[in-house]
């Protein structure tokens, strides 16, 4: 049984580090030391990085509500 944040995996999307880049309007490098660093969860997939969607959504409202915290 499932918690109750938890959606099944083939809802979940993990865009690639160029497609994050471009939701989040930074550079790939920028993602790359984010994905590095603890601010942005991402998975080995092959022979890339996958950033899950929603931590990006969650990155950009972080942002939006106290953009004063990102340099």
């Amino acid at each position: 049984m499932r918690g109750s944040g938890e959606r099944p995996l083939n809802d979940v999307n993990f865009p690639t580090v160029a497609e994050t880049a471009a939701v989040m309007g930074v550079s790939k490098m920028t993602v790359y030391r984010l994905v590095h660093s603890p601010e942005l969860p991402a998975i080995w997939a092959g022979r890339s990085f996958r950033v899950p969607a929603q931590a990006v959504h969650d990155d950009l409202r972080e942002q939006q509500s106290d953009p004063a915290d990102r340099n």
